[in-house]
């Protein structure tokens, strides 16, 4: 009863934050960037919050969870997460904030490949959206799923009214508020995240021994493999740790993430942005992985690793806070969840229907587009997420990779390679997308690695080799140069 006030009362705030920016997003500028008005303190926790999602309390404790195989695949990916963090603040968000505002004023990724390279044909703007539109569907199931984990596992309710319930209040508020509601409700949710990942590691240990009784516990467990680590003399498994570290490569591609780039309000304030973005990762990336490992030794034998967090909380707190500490749970799914419909609803309002239906990109007709979008792409991810057996994990990697490969070398090659062309934008693009959808389909040997690493490699070749083939532009080259002067 008091876990269900709690959760009460954070869901009718979020829907609360929706209505009061709803008179506030009068054009697609507002909808979908907030007019780049986006201070510091917004970008950095609105950047951080929606890129972890329900993956950061349940995937990744869960895989933590499994000593010792899903421990170091676990450490491992969180060392590329970390370093993919930085890499992307530290070069790619200052030059595409300077460079989407100074190409035709792009406010999706899409508008920006198209005004970059001049690509009257409209190919690259509507191929890109339909990636767009793919993988998301994939990663907001994903987030839907987690919710509705933590629906019938707190409430003991049936997985899909879970589903249900959890995907109507993000959809309200999204469809609502757009931009500027998604990207607050985002700075609150990370903030209930930060301190509630600290909190419950150092809450277990006090109980089960802080050094001797962690290390006894996990003694007693027997490893099905010892993964990454040559803990028993024998190489380390390059494929798996590649793939582990390749999770970081994905950065340089989630629309998410890199629309808080393009919103901030002034590149000089990336910086400050970073260093904030970089305090929250490393402390939020560390505690889940302990939640999972200590979880192990406080709780060895649950039947869904991916429940460890929800668990050890209803077993360790009272009501009240363990209702607090549950809603980071939906504040890492709502926040991630309401950032991707929204950037789907906005790659298909914005660079379908009005491509389609020759639209001004400022029309008020396609806010109320994007809204009627964000609850069909919301329907079709309920669908998507009806399995529950399904893995938040697995689902998160798929559509990590889907968007690394077929954005992260295009995004790269665009900001900092002077001779790029249209032609090789497209046969990147492309290549990175469906050398994904190939991968997933296959099994064994040099099908184990994670998907995202072909897909980069080969969509970075094909786009220095096409472009290398092809004729850029005067009108193209003299506007990177104006880029690349900016301060």
């Amino acid at each position: 009863m008091v876990i269900g006030i709690v959760f009460f009362v954070y869901l009718a705030l979020m829907v609360f934050i929706g209505f009061l920016f709803y008179n506030k997003t009068s054009n697609m500028s507002d909808f979908i960037l907030g007019g780049r008005k986006l201070g510091t303190w917004l970008t950095a926790m609105s950047a951080q919050a929606s890129d972890m999602s329900g993956w950061l309390l349940i995937g990744l404790p869960g895989t933590a969870y499994m000593v010792y195989t899903g421990t170091s695949e676990a450490i491992w990916t969180v060392i590329g997460l970390i370093l993919g963090t930085y890499l992307n603040w530290l070069f790619v968000a200052k030059r595409l904030r300077l460079y989407t505002e100074k190409s035709g004023n792009s406010l999706t990724l899409s508008d920006y490949f198209e005004n970059r390279f001049r690509d009257h044909s409209h190919f690259l703007r509507v191929s890109s959206a339909i990636f767009i539109l793919i993988f998301f569907l994939v990663y907001t199931a994903s987030g839907f799923s987690a919710g509705a984990k933590l629906f019938s596992t707190v409430f003991d309710v049936n997985y899909t009214v879970g589903l249900v319930i959890g995907a109507l209040i993000i959809l309200a508020y999204t469809t609502l508020g757009g931009f500027l509601a998604v990207c607050w409700t985002d700075t609150i949710q990370g903030l209930i995240m930060f301190f509630a990942l600290m909190v419950v590691p150092i809450v277990a240990l006090s109980e089960i021994g802080w050094t001797s009784g962690l290390t006894e516990r996990l003694a007693a467990i027997t490893p099905e493999t010892l993964g990454f680590f040559p803990m028993d003399g024998n190489d380390i498994n390059a494929l798996l740790l590649a793939s582990a570290l390749g999770w970081g490569l994905g950065y340089f591609g989630q629309p998410h993430i890199l629309t808080r780039f393009m919103a901030i309000d002034s590149p000089e304030n990336i910086q400050k942005a970073r260093i904030i973005a970089m305090v929250w990762v490393c402390v939020t990336l560390t505690a889940a992985t302990m939640i999972g490992v200590i979880g192990r030794a406080y709780m060895p034998n649950l039947a869904d690793p991916e429940t460890i967090y929800m668990n050890m909380i209803d077993r360790m707190f009272p009501d009240i806070i363990a209702g607090i500490l549950l809603t980071a749970i939906l504040a890492a799914i709502m926040s991630t969840a309401s950032s991707q419909l929204l950037v789907t609803a906005s790659a298909v309002s914005q660079d379908l229907y009005a491509t389609l239906f020759k639209k001004k990109k400022n029309d008020i007709s396609l806010v109320w587009v994007s809204r009627f979008i964000v609850i069909v792409v919301s329907g079709i991810a309920i669908f998507i997420a009806m399995d529950p057996n399904s893995s938040v994990f697995g689902l998160v990697s798929n559509a990590w990779s889907g968007f690394g490969a077929t954005f992260g070398p295009l995004i790269l090659f665009s900001l900092f390679w002077r001779r790029m062309t249209r032609a090789g934008a497209i046969a990147g693009m492309l290549s990175g997308g469906v050398t994904v959808l190939f991968w997933l389909s296959q099994e064994g040997g040099i099908f184990d690695i994670y998907e995202i690493i072909p897909g980069f490699l080969i969509s970075s070749l094909l786009i220095v080799v096409v472009s290398f083939m092809t004729k850029v532009p005067k009108e193209i080259t003299n506007e990177f140069d104006a880029v690349k002067n900016m301060k």
